[in-house]
Parts: structure tokens; sequence; C-alpha cells
């Protein structure tokens, strides 16, 4: 027996019809399984912390002609005395009978040969030192522009003391040509173009720069 139109089979069973898909839905995808976050390295390892930034320093500044001409001077005082030595020790004999004329004392010409002799070692000592801070200076060092201040002092006042005797020989006028080139070296050091580029240089050296 067959059923009519509309009719279901009763051999077959009910079915249910389909549910109609919804479309613009979709079920979300499976997830493989939790991950936990990565961890942090512990203290001390891993990456440092980020370097801190260098100090701000200026750059260097071409060195100004006050500071050229005012080491140069310092450079001729110091030749000037160079030629002063040489010529103390190329006059030694006569500078040990001028010696025993004035003191009216007997004393021998050895030891007074060997008191020149050391303070003219004493005197290229301190020439060497001398030329040391020159150079210091000369690369901006702000202390050795200082130094040589105070051995100018000394320079000036070496030269005022020979203007008193009544000497004018030739070494006499050698420390006057070398008070005034020291005079000249500090006027020229302590201008306002060579204040500043001491200043300058000093930061870059606190910055760790040349």
């Amino acid at each position: 027996m067959t059923s009519g139109q509309g009719g279901h089979d009763p051999q077959q069973g009910w079915q249910q019809p389909p549910l109609p898909q919804q479309q613009g839905w979709q079920a979300p995808p499976a997830q493989e399984g939790w991950q936990a976050p990565p961890a942090q390295p512990p203290y001390g390892y891993g990456y440092g912390p980020a370097p801190s930034a260098p100090g701000y320093a200026p750059p260097a500044p071409p060195r100004p002609d006050a500071v050229r001409f005012g080491v140069g001077a310092f450079v001729a005082n110091l030749v000037l005395g160079l030629v002063g030595s040489v010529v103390t020790f190329s006059s030694i004999d006569g500078l040990i009978d001028a010696e025993l004329a004035q003191s009216g004392v007997t004393v021998s010409q050895d030891a007074i040969r060997a008191v020149l002799i050391v303070s003219a070692v004493i005197g290229l000592f301190f020439v060497a030192l001398e030329a040391l801070f020159i150079w210091f200076a000369w690369n901006g060092r702000n202390w050795a522009r200082i130094v040589l201040f105070v051995l100018g002092a000394f320079t000036i006042l070496g030269g005022l003391s020979a203007l008193t005797q009544p000497s004018t020989g030739f070494m006499t006028a050698l420390s006057v040509c070398q008070m005034l080139l020291v005079i000249v070296g500090i006027v020229l050091l302590t201008r306002p173009p060579s204040n500043e580029w001491y200043r300058i240089m000093g930061q870059r050296r606190a910055a760790g720069l040349r």
C-alpha cells in the first residue's frame, strides 16, 4: 500500500526535516591548549638596563689666536732662558772671578764652580717643567695655564730686579726681554677668547672627549 501525496511511508518511520543553517555565524575554532605567557628572566640575567646617554659636550673649537700667540710668548721666554744658560756656562770663569772679587772671602774656585753648576742644573730642570706646562696649556689644560701665570710672576719680578741693578749688560737686557714676553703671554691668555676656549675644552674633557 502506498501513501498518497503528502503522506509518509509507515514502514520507513517518521523523519524530522533538516533545520535551516544559519548564515553568518560560525563556531569558534577549538583551542589546541592553554599556553602560559613567557616567564620573565630572574633579576641579574638576560639583558641589562639600557646604558645612559653620555653627557653633552660642545664640538672642539679652533684654537684662537690669543692662545696661539700667548703660548708662543711663553715659548720665546723659555728660549731666551736657555740662551741665558748657555751664556752663563760659556763665561763661568769670569763669573767665578767676579764672585771672588765681590765676596772678599777666601773661597776656592772649585767650590764656586760647583755651586754655579748645581744652580745651572736646577735651572734647566725648571726649564723642562715649564716646557711641560706650556705643552699642557697648548692642549687646553686650564690648570697648566694657571701654573704659567705663577711662573710668569717670578719672571716679572726677576726682570724688575734686573732693572734696579746698575749693570746694563747682556744678561740684564735678556731678563727685561723675558719680562716683556711673559707680560704679553699673560695678557693674551686672559682675554675672553682664551677663557672661552679653555672653558669648552674643559667641558669636552669632563665628557670623556679630547
